[in-house]
């Protein structure tokens, strides 16, 4: 299968045949399995020290006097005398059961399965149903998938990459990201991630030439190298199609690396 590759102006350059892998059937399970492995991987265990509500006098009087039997903390003519301590449950006692550090939260996937994971993420940026069922916008797009001459890897000013977008109508998936922000539901806004917004366009290159840079100030824009293609960046929410644009060097490191 031949595809065209366009310069930035959108015209068109020259056409070059596509790896096989862009064959490769669409596998929304496989997928699935590697995004959420991955994510995994960069979750820090936390936990409840052991003895957590433990350091405690309380213990339970038993019957005959006319209270609760749960272990209250010895003494008197103290604030904290006699009230409930170290059952879970009561008012001042431990949680009955606190997150351990020890939790397995680390999910392995075995390498066959990740790497058609992979295989089947790319193959899905050539399906124009499935990127148009992300939501991004492709009317004005003219081929999937996307490929651009190197000079691309070059750009060094955001106006240059502003053009760019324009001329291959990539600006109207910018906009519908720039519109999707909102303010985060819940304690998530006092944690750091205040915002939200969808994820737009992905820069696929082979070396960085100063467009990571240019396009750092775009919303939802990302760039990464070929040889770091993962699930989570082709595919983000486990959803694949993600609206990629791939430099014809990254299309020819394709053949080597996923033969």
């Amino acid at each position: 299968m031949n595809i065209q590759v366009y310069d930035l102006q959108g015209n068109i350059k020259k056409t070059i045949e596509l790896p096989k892998i862009f064959e490769t059937p669409l596998r929304p399970d496989v997928i699935k399995r590697a995004v959420l492995a991955q994510q995994s991987h960069g979750i820090q265990p936390q936990g409840r020290d052991p003895m957590a509500g433990k350091r405690t006098s309380a213990i339970s009087m038993g019957t005959g006097h006319g209270t609760a039997r749960l272990p209250r903390v010895k003494g008197s003519r103290f604030p904290r005398a006699q009230q409930g301590a170290f059952a879970p449950s009561t008012v001042g006692g431990r949680l009955t059961h606190p997150p351990r550090s020890e939790k397995k939260i680390y999910k392995f996937i075995n390498k066959k399965e990740r790497r058609l994971a992979i295989r089947s993420a790319i193959a899905a940026t050539a399906n124009k149903t499935q990127i148009a069922y992300r939501g991004h916008i492709v009317e004005d797009i003219p081929t999937f998938p996307l490929v651009i001459v190197d000079e691309l890897q070059d750009i060094d000013y955001a106006g240059e990459a502003r053009n760019f977008f324009k001329n291959l109508g990539l600006w109207r998936d910018l906009e519908r990201v720039y519109r999707s922000r909102k303010i985060r539901a819940g304690k998530g806004k006092m944690r750091g991630r205040k915002r939200r917004h969808s994820v737009g366009p992905l820069l696929v290159i082979h070396k960085n030439g100063g467009v990571r840079k240019a396009v750092s100030n775009f919303l939802g824009v990302n760039v990464i190298k070929v040889n770091y293609l993962n699930s989570e960046a082709l595919a983000p929410g486990t959803v694949p199609g993600r609206l990629t644009v791939w430099t014809s060097s990254a299309i020819d490191n394709l053949k080597t690396l996923f033969m």
